[in-house]
């Protein structure tokens, strides 16, 4: 089958609209953010656990890379179409599959569009879990967004699906 035919298909059509559901919901809580909070500011939402925060990342995961904003989106593409490339061979004709990809491509485009619209430059970042310690300091996990969220849970699935696959019984050759 075509690459084009092949976008076409079912199982292309659900990975599409849920990576575009995804999409809308972390550019519109991106939106939100950018309005409601200044660059720097935090909301505290539960004391000692969640903050909304207003964070901007030009690296990746944990700020690794900061700074290389450019290299980052370009690395993003092609892994973008590396991965639609070559979803078949990670059972995206399943639902699960579907939904790891949806997950995935939707995080991915998320995340480029900030890197790449020239009033951000940067990955915006605002859900900030942490634990206050008795001393006063925290001890939390970087600020991350929806886009960060999906794509996670998309790479998760997919391990998931690969460790069942490969763990499941297989048929005796007679």
């Amino acid at each position: 089958m075509s690459a084009a035919n092949s976008i076409f298909e079912k199982a292309s059509r659900r990975i599409f609209t849920l990576a575009l559901f995804i999409f809308a919901l972390d550019q519109l809580t991106k939106w939100l953010v950018l309005r409601s909070l200044p660059a720097g500011d935090e909301k505290v939402v539960i004391p000692g656990f969640f903050d909304l925060v207003h964070r901007v990342n030009t690296g990746a995961a944990w700020s690794l890379f900061t700074g290389n904003n450019a290299v980052l989106a370009l690395i993003a593409g092609v892994a973008l179409v590396a991965l639609f490339l070559s979803r078949r061979h990670f059972n995206s004709h399943t639902l699960f599959g579907q939904i790891a990809f949806g997950l995935i491509f939707g995080g991915i485009i998320g995340n480029l569009t900030d890197r790449l619209l020239p009033s951000r430059h940067a990955v915006v970042d605002f859900l900030y879990f942490y634990l206050q310690q008795r001393g006063g300091g925290e001890l939390g996990f970087p600020a991350f967004n929806v886009a960060d969220s999906a794509i996670c849970t998309g790479v998760a699935l997919i391990f998931l699906i690969t460790w069942k696959n490969e763990n499941s019984p297989k048929p005796v050759a007679s």
